[in-house]
């Protein structure tokens, strides 16, 4: 497929979600630093067990990373136990501010100023934060404009037959950013509705029938419809 036509079907994907289910407003936060508790502990957990544990920290005076800094791992453990696995969340966020403390005196500002690819860089070396989480606090905190890729992002590309030749992270992002604008307000929603498509429709076990992207013609007698009907988006923007 020719880069011609990727373009205008991530382009088209992305029109007929924005349609559908409009404006996302993630990230769901009050500031920057919740943005990135949240990018932590939303590893392997539902968003609403995520909010339960944020609550906790704000509750209990604990959203800042001076005050986590000063909890013990068991301490912590215990208010972010509603976000599941809270023993190695706990060490992971710990990992996060003390890094913060020593290479920026916790100073988000000062981090975020710091050019994208030295900032990856930096996030990927601190304990508990890998490709997805690091590029999550990159878009979503500090506005970079980086392609998030998670699971659902995978699950809807593939199926609507976009799936590069390699599945590393690295190559489903390349097909993002070479293929839109660089910036970051599509790349934030744009992912955002990808989790919404996968988290209402595009599941494991899929309702073609509700997707957005279904542009099947039940008279289309050259569709094979052993594939799913969001590979159509492919052949309409050929036309």
């Amino acid at each position: 497929m020719d880069d011609k036509t990727i373009k205008k079907v991530l382009l088209s994907i992305y029109e007929r979600l924005f349609t559908r289910y409009g404006p996302q407003k993630w990230w769901p936060a009050e500031e920057t630093f919740e943005v990135i508790i949240g990018a932590i502990l939303t590893q392997s957990a539902a968003w609403t067990n995520v909010e339960k544990a944020i609550s906790n920290l704000k509750a209990s005076g604990k959203m800042t990373p001076q005050a986590i800094r000063q909890l013990t791992q068991a301490e912590l453990a215990q208010i972010i136990r509603p976000s599941g696995y809270y023993n190695v969340k706990a060490q992971k966020l710990q990992a996060f501010v003390k890094w913060l403390e020593e290479q920026h005196n916790y100073n988000l500002k000062k981090l975020f100023n710091i050019n994208t690819s030295q900032l990856r860089k930096q996030l990927l070396s601190i304990f508990g934060i890998g490709e997805e989480t690091a590029d999550s606090i990159m878009l979503y905190a500090g506005n970079k404009p980086v392609f998030v890729i998670d699971a659902y992002t995978r699950r809807i590309i593939s199926r609507a037959g976009l799936a590069p030749p390699k599945s590393s992270y690295d190559v489903y992002q390349t097909l993002f950013m070479s293929n839109l604008p660089a910036n970051t307000e599509l790349f934030n929603e744009y992912h955002a509705l990808l989790v919404r498509l996968g988290k209402d429709v595009c599941k494991t076990r899929p309702t073609c029938n509700q997707c957005c992207l279904n542009t099947a013609d039940t008279t289309d007698t050259e569709h094979s419809y052993t594939e799913y009907s969001c590979a159509t988006i492919i052949k309409q923007s050929r036309s």
